[in-house]
């Protein structure tokens, strides 16, 4: 370790670290601000020389820091900007937030001012310094990044945000969906078997309700007399009760199966909470998925998970003809662009179907009218 040096008020010391015959070094400054103790360092620098150009740059930084106390580092200013978030996010969101950043953003990040991050040093963040991440999970960290950075544009501490052009692409995962056909040997087989599951499986395709929408639903959102269903929370287990995904309300009508399937189930008072459905243990621990796909195994029709029933909901009703713009109310998509996605899903689910058609043209004039295209 080199003797710390003191200029300025400032301490700075430069440490040395010999790893695997190489060596490295570390700045470290410290300087009191305001009355409080900042800190800067940076780390494997890969010679002297730089590490005391590093000592120089940190230095100003602090210098420049202590004349514009309102000047804010991006581990302080996204500590602020998550604090102001509680009013507004879930408590997912916020422990999302924090921890990406404490585990990715603010090692790399954190100790640099807002005016100095630029779109080269996120882009290196996202695409090379994390680590074993998914493209999902890369593309959920920089939205974050850019929301935080945002924010920093609207308080007038930078011009532009150095993230925006930035985009992780991630392949469309394929979407699984029942066809009519598995539909009806799901609802049969779970109800011939008494699933404890056939009451939730029945009511997700028939609403294309969430999972957490189901969970919240009480007799109270059910009007039989107007024939609609109101769908004004969701439940998670990180959350418990709340809004729903969009924070809008919502009105699901009330067909005339549905209608048959609530009254039945009204009757059969298995809930004393005032809930639709049964609160089972497997529901609450979070394991429908698994067990809706394990089902779909043992009976021998497409494997899919709950969040699927929403989706075969969905290409059901585009099947037969209800506009993208009724769906995407009542299944609450906040832009029609979500909803059109699920128009490929209904052309997987009706290929083939024009084969049932039965037309066959007549073979004889079939032949005697093919053009030879290479006479002369």
């Amino acid at each position: 370790m080199f003797s710390p040096s003191t200029k300025g008020g400032l301490l700075m010391p430069i440490y040395q670290e010999k790893k695997n015959g190489k060596s490295t070094y570390t700045v470290v400054a410290t300087a009191k601000i305001s009355g409080k103790q900042v800190n800067r360092k940076r780390r494997s620098i890969s010679s002297l020389a730089k590490a005391k150009r590093v000592e120089i740059d940190l230095r100003l930084e602090l210098r420049q820091l202590k004349e514009s106390p309102n000047r804010h580092t991006l581990k302080d200013w996204s500590n602020i900007c998550i604090e102001r978030m509680r009013l507004q996010f879930k408590k997912s969101t916020i422990m999302g937030y924090q921890g990406n950043f404490n585990k990715w953003v603010i090692p790399c990040l954190g100790d640099f001012f807002l005016d100095q991050i630029t779109g080269a040093m996120v882009h290196e963040l996202i695409f090379e310094k994390i680590q074993n991440i998914s493209l999902d999970g890369r593309r959920s960290i920089l939205k974050q990044i850019k929301r935080i950075l945002t924010m920093a544009v609207d308080e007038g501490l930078i011009s532009r945000n150095p993230a925006k052009g930035i985009t992780v692409t991630v392949p469309e995962a394929k979407q699984a969906i029942l066809n009519r056909a598995e539909i009806d040997a799901l609802l049969f087989e779970a109800k011939k078997r008494e699933h404890p599951f056939y009451n939730h499986w029945a009511l997700a395709l028939l609403t294309g309700m969430r999972n957490g929408e189901l969970h919240a639903l009480s007799w109270t959102d059910v009007d039989f007399e107007n024939k609609v269903i109101s769908v004004t929370k969701s439940w998670s287990i990180k959350d418990g009760l709340g809004p729903t995904k969009s924070t809008k309300n919502r009105y699901i009508p009330i067909s005339n199966e549905l209608e048959m399937f609530l009254t039945n189930l009204k009757s059969k008072k298995l809930n004393d909470d005032g809930k639709v459905l049964e609160q089972l243990d497997h529901w609450i621990s979070g394991e429908q998925a698994k067990i809706l796909r394990e089902f779909c195994g043992e009976i021998g029709i497409t494997s899919i998970k709950f969040h699927d029933l929403r989706a075969t909901f969905i290409t059901q009703m585009l099947i037969r003809g209800v506009s993208l713009a009724k769906v995407m109310k009542i299944v609450g998509h906040s832009t029609i662009k979500t909803t059109m996605r699920y128009l490929r899903l209904v052309a997987q689910d009706t290929q083939g179907a024009t084969e049932s058609l039965g037309i066959a043209l007549p073979r004889d004039f079939e032949q005697e009218n093919v053009v030879n295209l290479f006479q002369h």
